[in-house]
């Protein structure tokens, strides 16, 4: 009988751990985004930006960081061009950021942002951004990334320095899977 009982203990704990992979791995990755969406946590900023013509306010400046990150398992040389800026709010300014791959075999990337402090984030408007595509580069090859932007002239007048980091991923395989889906 014992065992009987531990043999139903060993399943029910089995079938607990795949139910809390699937939830982990499957669910609630979309749930979190729409969550950082809706409330602008961690940093997440919209898709393109439609510029208007606003005022620029020359009282201020914002100093705007600029940070690059390779994903574990990504090969590519991946920086920007300047470390920091200096911006009025309302102001649209272009930055760019360098990449090579030095691998012998052509490679698709995507970038992934993130603004912090996570309250300037829906202040921090892209116009023009490399993430918003996937990035083929050849292999040996190398590329300048243009991100045009505009911090928005209402953010807090308590927010000094915004920092947009980047993370770069390989995405090779499924750019690749993709393109065959469409064909």
């Amino acid at each position: 009988m014992a065992a009987r009982e531990n043999m139903r203990v060993t399943w029910r704990l089995l079938f607990t751990v795949v139910a809390m992979f699937i939830f982990a791995v499957f669910i609630m990755p979309p749930i979190y985004d729409v969550f950082c969406e809706i409330t602008g946590l961690n940093g997440k900023t919209g898709n393109q930006y439609q510029a208007i013509s606003a005022e620029v306010d020359t009282s201020r400046k914002v100093k705007v960081q600029f940070l690059a990150t390779n994903n574990e398992s990504m090969p590519w040389q991946f920086k920007p061009m300047q470390s920091e800026i200096y911006v009025h709010p309302g102001e649209e300014v272009e930055v760019k950021y360098f990449a090579s791959n030095p691998t012998q075999q052509d490679m698709v990337a995507q970038a992934v942002p993130s603004v912090i402090p996570f309250k300037a984030a829906e202040y921090f408007h892209k116009t023009e951004c490399f993430c918003f595509n996937n990035q083929p580069l050849e292999a040996g090859g190398s590329t300048e990334m243009a991100l045009r932007f505009i911090v928005d002239i209402g953010v807090a007048k308590s927010v000094n320095t915004i920092t947009l980091s980047y993370t770069i991923f390989d995405i090779t395989g499924a750019a690749t899977e993709q393109t065959l889906a469409q064909n």
